[in-house]
This record gives structure tokens, C-alpha cells and sequence, in this order.
């Protein structure tokens, strides 16, 4: 360890931290780290000498945050200053030693739209319809699963939120800062080392309702904080964009209706599914495929209830034509599929060719 790592135990990861390929760091105690490099797994030699100099690492991030690690409060979740999202366990929970995975923010470094249509991951025919959703006040939902991009794909689509628009961005972690003047991002807060100082994700949807937003954008859904912006998106709070983790447009829906079970507001089911149908428009499903390129797979409309099941149709897809030298081909193509949105958009005025929607 040379004297800078003397200086700082942070410093014992800032070569892995530093390198823009890896995109993941996980530390499975001491002796053991692996990176998320080039959608692959690698594993690296460890920076840390034993035990001690992890927790040290830890101690040192949790720190500035008032939080602490140990056997009575083994799971922490919490960030770096750079907004890199952190989560440590602890032994006893953690069985093979602590436990620190680092899933990086590059700030300045983000993906643009530009970007995400050189790599192969989305088409600007599609760009240009998820455009035309934002500018006609329609709710979005990004679906995907681990790593797939979902956080990223939903920054770039709030960006095309007009800026005459004041938009409320909620997070568990400011993961993503948006560039419009007229932006407030609210963060969520755990309990500190004394138990106190919580702020939930459900409290800061229901503060953002308070503050006139034209667009709520909420990083990610995970339990029963959705209900609230179902119940917003339900009484005219319209164009609100969430992520939430799914494998598929019919998994995404089914896995918003199982956490608004959760929810001390007992509802019906089909009062819940209903809800769903009535709120949620236009599903972006974003895939990490086994060649660690990510793809926007499909582009599906909610259409509402049929019977007890909500009804969908694809507009866009991610046709497979096959696999050169370890990595998949294809195209993006429209389904033939005319949007029922369309009216939708023509109320606000935003015009799209139906040449748009023509397989070819």
C-alpha cells in the first residue's frame, strides 16, 4: 500500500473507480473483488490487505452520511460524493465477510441520445415517438432488469421534457441530475445512526404533488410508494416517467399491481388493475443481452381492461437476424401497429407521419 493509500482507505479503490470501463464494483469480502467491465465479470486482484482495511473503506464512506455498518445494522444503502450508488452488508448477514458493491455514476461522462443510437440501442424512429409522449403529457414506465440501463434510458427520455415545463425528480439516490432550468430533485433519506431522520420515498411523492409539477419523474419503483403516483397520475397529474424492475411489459404491470399490496390501503384487485390501465400509457421495455449490449426490446402501448386483463400491443421491437463473432445483430422495427395515442397527441398539437408505424 504506497502512502496515498496511507492517507485515505477510500484510495485503495481509486484505481477501479477511476477506470471509465467498469462500471460495477463488487467486493465479496476481502479477498475476493469482481468488475462489471464491458457488460462481462472479471475478477481483479484485491486492493486490501485483510478485513480491517475493507471496513476501513466502508467506515469511510458512511461517514460523511451519519451511517454506520455493524452486526445490528448490517444493510446500508447510501452513495458516493459523485453520486456512485453504494450498498454494504455485514456479517453476520454477509457470511463470507462484508460485503460493498459500487455501481458507478459518471456525471459529466453520461450517455446522450446521440450516444444510445451510435451504440445500437435504441432508433430515432423511436426517439422520435418517445419524443412525441413526453410532449403530450403521456405516462412512461422504463422496465428492465439488473443493469440494463433503465436509470440511464429514463434520464435521456425526461431530457426531452420541454424546458417552459416544471418537472420534481424523486430518488432513493441522485443518480441523475436533469439539465432543465425549471428542475427539483428530491432525495430520499434513511435513519441515521440514532434512528432518526427518515425521509421515504412515498413522502416525497406526496410533497412533489404540493409543488405544481408538470412532470414527476420517480428514479425507480420498488414497493408500495407507488400507489401514490398511480393515485396521482389518476387525478390529472399526467406525463409522470418511472423505472421499475421487470423482465417484461406484462411482468412490468404485474409487479406494480403486487406492490400496491403492500400498501396500508387495502384495494380490490381489479380496482387496482384498472388503475394500472387507466395511468400508465406507454411501457419501454430495455434489455442487457448475453452480449452485454443493451437494447430496447419493445415499445408497448397500454390500451386498458379487457374483461379482468389489462391489453397491450407493441408498436416497436428488436428483431434478432442473428450473431457475428459474439455479438447479437438485428434491427428495430415498426410492428404496424397505429398508437391509440395518436389523438392524444394531436389535443397538444404534436404531429407524427404514420409512415412512422410502417414495417420495413
Amino acid at each position: 500500500m504506497n502512502s496515498k493509500n496511507q492517507l485515505t482507505p477510500l484510495a485503495a479503490l481509486e484505481p477501479l473507480l477511476a477506470d471509465p470501463d467498469a462500471v460495477e464494483i463488487m467486493i465479496n469480502g476481502y479477498q475476493r473483488v469482481f468488475i462489471d467491465k464491458h457488460g462481462k465479470l472479471q475478477n481483479v486482484p484485491t486492493p486490501f490487505k485483510n478485513e480491517a482495511d475493507l471496513k476501513a473503506v466502508i467506515d469511510t464512506i458512511l461517514k460523511p452520511m451519519g451511517l454506520v455498518a455493524n452486526a445490528c445494522n448490517p444493510i446500508v444503502d447510501t452513495r458516493l460524493s459523485d453520486n456512485s450508488r453504494v450498498n454494504v452488508v455485514m456479517p453476520p448477514i454477509a457470511v463470507d465477510g462484508p460485503a460493498l458493491t459500487i455501481r458507478k455514476f459518471w456525471g459529466t461522462r453520461q450517455l446522450t441520445l446521440d450516444d444510445v443510437v451510435r451504440f445500437g440501442a435504441i432508433s430515432e424512429d423511436i426517439l422520435t415517438f418517445l419524443r412525441a409522449c413526453v410532449e403530450s403529457h403521456l405516462n412512461i414506465l422504463i422496465s428492465g432488469g439488473t443493469g440494463s440501463g433503465k436509470t440511464t434510458l429514463l434520464r435521456l427520455i425526461a431530457e426531452m421534457i420541454p424546458t417552459d415545463r416544471r418537472i420534481i425528480v424523486v430518488q432513493n439516490a441522485t443518480e441523475m441530475r436533469l439539465p432543465q432550468p425549471n428542475t427539483l430533485h428530491l432525495e430520499s433519506r434513511p435513519v441515521n445512526a440514532e434512528g432518526q431522520g427518515e425521509v421515504t420515498i412515498q413522502e416525497l411523492i406526496i410533497n412533489a404533488l404540493r409543488m405544481r409539477p408538470d412532470h414527476i419523474v420517480l428514479g425507480e419503483a420498488r414497493s408500495s410508494e407507488i400507489l401514490e403516483l398511480i393515485q396521482a397520475m389518476n387525478t390529472g397529474h399526467e406525463g409522470c416517467l418511472l423505472a421499475l424492475h421487470a423482465t417484461s411489459p406484462r411482468d412490468a404491470l404485474d409487479r406494480m399491481e403486487v406492490m400496491i399490496t403492500y400498501h396500508p390501503i387495502s384495494l380490490p384487485v381489479l380496482t387496482v388493475r384498472s388503475m394500472i390501465a387507466k395511468t400508465i400509457n406507454i411501457i419501454v421495455q430495455i434489455e442487457r443481452l448475453y452480449d452485454g449490449s443493451r437494447k430496447v426490446s419493445k415499445i408497448t402501448e397500454v390500451l386498458g381492461m379487457e374483461g379482468n386483463t389489462i391489453t397491450m400491443q407493441d408498436i416497436f421491437e428488436f428483431q434478432e437476424s442473428g450473431r457475428e463473432e459474439g455479438k447479437i445483430s438485428g434491427r428495430f422495427r415498426a410492428t404496424g401497429k397505429i398508437p391509440r395515442c395518436m389523438e392524444r397527441m394531436q389535443a397538444y398539437d404534436v404531429e407524427l407521419p404514420l409512415s412512422l408505424f410502417t414495417p420495413r
